[in-house]
């Protein structure tokens, strides 16, 4: 066996000296180092070409409102998903700007899955603390993430109401400081738990006691969140000025009344080009979900020209898109641009093309992309391809962060882009071609709680 302090496997000063030696004598490396020692790295690699060619206009744009802000929480998934019922709704009600109370779905979205989650500490009890599994749960006890079939899960069951009826508290917006005092709860559970049932305490004692705890995490929610509203008084002005009211209604009823999108028509297609994903299979992941008894998180895997011909066809036919993507990747928060060659990093390095990036399945398979933000799709930009038929060249977003930044709130993102850091969208499943409307119907395989496809519900 060889022992870490083999000389032949360290470090030498031979070493050190040679690599200094060669950084010393190329003027592009200290040029380099001239600019990226007092400049952002990112404002050095920025190709100017990239920029200049970057146009926000669109042959197809859906969007007349006004951008959301999530501000400092991970609530993307649920404010991307408002954000489509909002359009219906808005267009109802005869107003430009309306929107859903998303501290509401929050509320009932931690409630939910602090019990779903018990119920996995509950079930994986005789397992060892350091299986990899309960690791996992026990990393991830408060996220604020989610997934498409989690938001309908709540819509479904909860309701919904209007900002007005539900308003953003400071621990909405900024979700840290609940999750840390959640966090705790779930975590000293946990711990309660499995030491009852090492006890022998049966499950429905651990159900008790399970039931204990989410009275206190019912507690925390309301002191950070407030009290979610049993029933909705709704008045409004119209673009008119005209005045309307309507009679009390509960969260159910107002969701029924008002989001008339048919939520449980969608279905999520992702594009996982790992060796291990098969194009036309159902996959799920393990322990993935907040409402017990609901419909399990499933993902439809296909090509990627599948998720791009939908999302355009339903931009076109007057209806943005839910999707996911790795946010982070080639994106200027500044401008609001994604274009998968924004950045030089090669050339700020003395690189070749490619010498820092990997394959998609590859930046899935070596931990270097996930699933990190969801928001919508609200316009496209289509030319005719050397063809003749229609694809899409760029991509209007509707983004949570807010008005200051992008075009207003509303990014642009280059179809190069697309193809590389998209990996999900919800789409009618009507909409899909007759073999992949069966393949849903599928059992679904199951993938580990790790699994990157599942990191949209983290924070």
């Amino acid at each position: 066996m060889t022992s870490m302090s083999d000389s032949t496997r360290a470090l030498g000063a031979d070493d050190i000296e040679r690599f200094t030696k060669q950084f010393g004598a190329n003027p592009a490396y200290r040029l380099a180092q001239n600019a990226v020692t007092s400049t952002s790295l990112d404002d050095v690699a920025l190709d100017r070409t990239i920029v200049n060619t970057m146009a926000t206009s669109m042959s197809t744009v859906l969007d007349d409102w006004e951008a959301t802000n999530q501000k400092q929480s991970g609530r993307c998934w649920l404010f991307a998903g408002l954000n489509l019922l909002r359009v219906g709704a808005a267009k109802k009600m005869g107003v430009k700007d309306f929107e859903f109370s998303q501290n509401y779905l929050l509320y009932w979205d931690k409630l939910e899955k602090a019990n779903f989650w018990l119920e996995a500490i509950i079930e994986t009890a005789d397992r060892d603390v350091d299986d990899r599994t309960v690791a996992h749960l026990l990393a991830n006890p408060a996220e604020d993430g989610g997934q498409w079939n989690m938001f309908v899960a709540l819509v479904r069951k909860h309701g919904l109401v209007p900002k007005s009826a539900m308003p953003e508290t400071h621990s909405s917006s900024k979700t840290g400081m609940l999750n840390r005092s959640i966090g705790q709860l779930m975590r000293r559970t946990a711990r309660d738990l499995r030491q009852q049932a090492a006890n022998g305490a049966s499950v429905e004692q651990l159900r008790d006691h399970k039931l204990d705890a989410l009275e206190v995490m019912h507690r925390i929610l309301s002191i950070h969140l407030g009290t979610p509203p049993t029933a909705v008084q709704w008045q409004w002005n119209d673009k008119d000025k005209n005045f309307h009211r309507d009679d009390s209604m509960t969260p159910q009823e107002f969701a029924e009344h008002y989001a008339e999108l048919p939520v449980d028509e969608y279905v999520c297609i992702v594009h996982d080009p790992r060796d291990s994903s098969e194009v036309g299979r159902t996959y799920t992941v393990e322990y993935l979900g907040n409402v017990i008894d609901a419909p399990p998180v499933v993902y439809l895997n296909v090509d990627m020209s599948v998720i791009r011909e939908l999302s355009m066809a339903s931009i076109r036919s007057g209806e943005p898109v839910w999707f996911g993507c790795d946010t982070g990747k080639m994106s200027n928060v500044e401008r609001g641009y994604w274009d998968d060659a924004l950045y030089d990093y090669e050339g700020v390095y003395s690189l070749d093309h490619g010498d820092l990036g990997l394959e998609k399945a590859d930046r899935l398979l070596h931990h270097d992309t996930l699933m990190t933000h969801a928001m919508l799709f609200t316009g496209v930009d289509v030319v005719a391809g050397d063809d003749g038929v229609d694809v899409p060249r760029r991509w209007r977003v509707e983004n949570s962060w807010g008005t200051d930044k992008a075009d207003k709130g509303f990014w642009t993102m280059n179809d190069s882009w697309f193809g590389e850091h998209v990996f999900e969208v919800a789409v009618r499943r009507s909409a899909l071609p007759a073999d992949l409307q069966a393949a849903l119907d599928q059992e679904p395989i199951v993938l580990p709680a790790w699994d990157p496809m599942g990191a949209l519900a983290a924070d």
